[in-house]
């Protein structure tokens, strides 16, 4: 097959390019440089003359605070460009998978959540995010969407780099306990992705993240403790670190139709915690 991925510079991007020799597909891989998803014409060009497979979108504006005071932009990364991107996938019969986030979530639940769960984002990431949605499955019924939550991986910059960076250099670190999620590593969502590539489901909306749940707090004290790094993890509260952008408290996301779908066996957060640590060695 002939697979398009955009935002081929973030860390699933990224993550895809590093896993593709394994797979017998031909991969295009392009960012803002080789193609500007939010121009309507260079979309429609693009996708056109490449005659594609397979449009696998992993751009977004994903800087939460930033956005409060960007719409804009976040708007037309995350809502705008997905839609041209299904409406030409579709004109040219290209199928159009795109990643989603748990921040269209608002965090109140107690139970993980499903793809079928009420929607209700709290920041303007998530509500971009989730216009984007919208905007693909009205236009193009076969697109499929994955949420996914707490990425993280070699690449770029992201929580376990800016631990791994302060757990050297400070004796205490303060990191919030009462945001419960699950640690994503790219890399397991890239081969989630590209399996569904081989096995494409009916439904339209699937759910992704490692197994296990914990707290960011949770999180960082693993590091740490994986690394053997002599710094103190403080739990505290999310009040005292205020940000501009509002944040879940709670964004597990149920993944028993991926799982079911694909056949596939996710590992739990911490194996692949490991995993990326040992690459970053």
């Amino acid at each position: 097959m002939k697979i398009l991925i955009t935002g081929a510079g973030g860390q699933l991007g990224q993550s895809i390019e590093k896993i593709s020799p394994l797979y017998n597909h031909e991969f295009v891989f392009t960012d803002l440089e080789q193609l500007d998803i939010t121009d309507e014409n260079a979309v429609d060009l693009f996708l056109k003359a490449g005659k594609f497979d397979f449009l696998i979108n992993t751009a977004a504006y994903t800087d939460v605070e930033k956005a409060e005071n960007d719409y804009d932009n976040a708007f037309a990364v995350n809502a705008t460009a997905p839609y041209l991107l299904a409406k030409y996938s579709k004109k040219y019969r290209t199928r159009f998978i795109h990643i989603s986030t748990d921040y269209v979530f608002d965090g109140k639940s107690c139970t993980p959540y499903t793809p079928k769960h009420a929607t209700n984002p709290k920041n303007v990431y998530g509500i971009t995010k989730l216009q984007g949605e919208k905007k693909i499955l009205r236009c193009n019924k076969d697109a499929k969407i994955i949420r996914t939550s707490w990425l993280y991986s070699e690449f770029g910059n992201n929580f376990v780099k800016t631990i791994l960076k302060l757990g050297q250099m400070k004796s205490s670190l303060n990191v919030v306990f009462d945001q419960v999620g699950t640690p994503t590593y790219a890399t397991d969502l890239a081969r989630a992705v590209l399996k569904m590539t081989e096995h494409m489901p009916i439904e339209s909306v699937f759910h992704f993240s490692d197994e296990g749940v914990c707290s960011w707090y949770d999180f960082a004290k693993k590091i740490v403790e994986i690394k053997g790094f002599k710094c103190k993890v403080l739990p505290v509260l999310s009040k005292e670190f205020p940000t501009i952008a509002q944040r879940p408290y709670y964004s597990v996301l149920d993944k028993s139709d991926i799982k079911l779908n694909l056949r596939i066996e996710i590992p739990h957060w911490e194996d692949s915690l490991r995993q990326c640590l040992e690459i970053l060695q």
